[in-house]
């Protein structure tokens, strides 16, 4: 997952820009940028956080009332600087684009724009492998000064028909516009939003409505599967379905992507995570144990907690209380780093634990490594019983579609059976909710979304060329591109340790 955003208006955008990352850092946190356009593109992007990345030197010189940004959590291509996004090319007109998902052709559209185009790429990144389909795209519509609807709307037919997996997107087009657009199935969020500017309208495309309320923006709807919106050089806006296909949003969205307060689908996300909460309680019921405590593993592990304890008239505790400064470790580039972060991620308080029988929820288990050493911090602080529920399922495959779950060995729920999993987290009992509870809770909200992107969870991709063989592919690319970065991070560890001595 990334997060994405665009903004188009009367005024220099930065400021809501900037802002609108902040607010959509949740979806990633390994780099960050900026281009705006005012008659010439101003770009700014690094590795880290936006805070970081953006200073008021840099904030002053994006000038422009069109730009769009981005906040990076690497699963294809890998974690350096140069595949920070946005990325940019200079024909037809300078384009640059904003990219969250992930294209399962990737290689033999490479292969592609290498051989029939000509086109040098500079990164592993399929994000930059799509900017130059859709720059392809629109250089075969001959534009002649300006860039028409209906040019936009034919060149993304060729951009549907060339790529496969799961994208959602905003582009940058220098002197024409804004455009965005969502893969045929849905899979990744994309939200529009207004906002007055005297008799005129603003707009906005973002990756969560959750955003849009603090910038001032109204939201409109979400972006329709295979849809495409296009807002011209005077801020008209104008969309199009131009491609048909059927919603088939990703579930872990809901189970721990999104932001609480997005709306995504007509879901809202705290509610549809209350009522996972809420079906997982009949499992703890029927178990019949007993439980003085229910504690959530924060931050995504709230809501559901809340609700399960709700049902079961348990009463609710914050138990572990989170290092603000440590950020989420699922989106850690490097199992190095990510198995670092947990020793000081979470502190429990003694007084809720001491001679008591707790059950832990979470949101999902991953690798197992977080929750076991959870387990084990609990006990410490004098559990006398810990029990620990998901949210979610087993997760048994890799998700090809923008989740860091590249290889089936990885995955504990693959390789082990629910009891193999309780023993090895060292958990008095452990529960999963099931996808069918996952389906009823996100259903309630809306009744019209008939499938998911769920593959991790039962092996079934929306996409059809997602097979055994491309999974296993795929795994092995990611593999070699993580490892790289590790052995890249243990030498910069011993050169920190050299300029030490």
């Amino acid at each position: 997952m990334c997060g994405i955003i665009a903004v188009a208006g009367f005024r220099d955008v930065i400021q809501d820009l900037y802002d609108g990352l902040i607010l959509l850092q949740h979806r990633g946190q390994d780099a960050a940028g900026i281009i705006t356009y005012n008659n010439q593109f101003h770009l700014k992007k690094a590795n880290g956080l936006v805070q970081d990345v953006f200073h008021d030197k840099s904030l002053l010189r994006l000038r422009g009332t069109m730009g769009v940004g981005h906040v990076r959590y690497p699963t294809a291509g890998c974690s350096s600087e140069f595949e920070a996004q946005p990325f940019f090319v200079s024909t037809p007109f300078g384009i640059a684009l904003a990219h969250n998902g992930n294209l399962t052709n990737a290689a033999e559209l490479r292969k592609f724009l290498l051989e029939k185009e000509y086109r040098h790429l500079n990164t592993n990144s399929d994000s930059e492998v799509l900017l130059n389909v859709l720059s392809v795209a629109i250089r075969n519509q001959r534009p002649k000064g300006r860039l028409t609807p209906d040019q936009v709307f034919s060149a993304m037919k060729s951009v549907y028909k060339r790529c496969k997996g799961a994208y959602s997107a905003v582009a940058l087009i220098g002197g024409q516009g804004i455009v965005g657009f969502r893969d045929p199935h849905g899979i990744r969020p994309l939200q529009i939003g207004k906002r007055k500017y005297g008799m005129k309208e603003e707009y906005i495309i973002a990756s969560e409505n959750s955003a849009f309320p603090a910038l001032d923006f109204e939201f409109i709807r979400d972006v329709r599967p295979g849809e495409v919106v296009f807002i011209d050089h005077k801020n008209r806006l104008h969309s199009r379905q131009v491609r048909h296909g059927e919603l088939n949003p990703c579930i872990f969205e809901w189970v721990y992507l999104a932001a609480p307060d997005s709306t995504i689908d007509g879901v809202n996300v705290y509610k549809a995570r209350v009522r996972m909460g809420e079906a997982l309680a009949r499992q703890i019921k029927a178990a019949g144990i007993h439980i003085d405590s229910v504690v959530p593993v924060p931050d995504t592990g709230r809501p559901v907690a809340a609700g399960l304890a709700g049902k079961l008239n348990v009463r609710y505790r914050e138990g572990l209380i989170k290092n603000r400064y440590i950020h989420r470790t699922f989106i850690m580039p490097g199992q190095n780093m990510r198995k670092r972060s947990l020793h000081f991620k979470l502190h429990p308080i003694e007084l809720e634990f001491k001679g008591k029988s707790v059950l832990l929820v979470d949101d999902s288990i991953v690798r197992g490594n977080t929750s076991k050493k959870i387990v084990e911090l609990v006990r410490e602080a004098g559990a006398k019983k810990v029990y620990f529920a998901s949210a979610s399922p087993p997760i048994i495959s890799p998700d090809p579609y923008g989740i860091d779950l590249p290889t089936t060995q990885e995955l504990i729920g693959a390789n082990m059976s629910v009891e193999e999993i309780r023993k090895y987290i060292k958990a008095d009992g452990l529960f999963y909710g099931t996808v069918e509870d996952m389906h009823k809770a996100i259903w309630y909200g809306n009744p019209k979304i008939k499938h998911f992107s769920e593959g991790c969870f039962t092996k079934k991709y929306p996409t059809p060329e997602v097979t055994p063989k491309l999974l296993k592919e795929l795994g092995s690319c990611r593999n070699s591109t993580r490892e790289s970065f590790q052995n890249d991070e243990e030498e910069g560890d011993n050169q920190k340790m050299l300029a030490l001595v």
